[in-house]
């Protein structure tokens, strides 16, 4: 009788974030904006790692224990954590939905498990990445040679003379 083969899950390298090395800033210092990850259409169910490695320098075995997550803005149609799990020290979310135009803060309140605690904020842009209309694709719209409209890093259409 045959063995049934288990799958190797491996989340994707696209979507991670790496923590800024957890050292507070001295007082005074421009407080940098919280990282991002890259957009997403409101119909992609994707894979988002934040590793917090940084934090965990020196600690060896140390690792993601619990994780807490809240999306602002929570309304009805917006992101949502389809699961999650922990990875070593890197937190892999599946988030879906979102309503396009909107930007979510993902807050990950993250446990490990010799008992240190974090809780760090992760942009999340949602825009319509898919087929039908893209907002700002006008006469004006840069367009592949399949007729897509060229986008920068934050989804956004890029414009001849813009």
């Amino acid at each position: 009788m045959p063995t049934p083969a288990n799958h190797l899950y491996r989340p994707s390298t696209a979507r991670v974030v790496v923590l800024d090395g957890g050292v507070p800033a001295p007082r005074g210092a421009q407080v940098a904006p919280p990282p991002s990850w890259p957009a997403k259409d409101p119909a992609d169910v994707l894979d988002y790692q934040f590793d917090i490695a940084p934090a965990l320098t020196g600690a060896d075995g140390d690792a993601v224990a619990t994780l807490d997550v809240s999306i602002s803005p929570a309304d009805p149609g917006g992101v949502s954590v389809v699961s999650a799990a922990a990875d070593g020290a890197r937190a892999v979310l599946w988030l879906g939905g979102g309503q396009a135009g909107t930007t979510y803060a993902v807050t990950l309140a993250i446990g490990t498990q010799a008992g240190r605690t974090l809780s760090r904020a992760v942009l999340l842009p949602v825009r319509a990445l898919s087929g039908g209309a893209v907002s700002g694709t006008g006469s004006g719209a840069l367009l592949t040679e399949a007729g897509l409209p060229v986008l920068d890093g934050a989804g956004h259409s890029l414009i001849v003379g813009g």
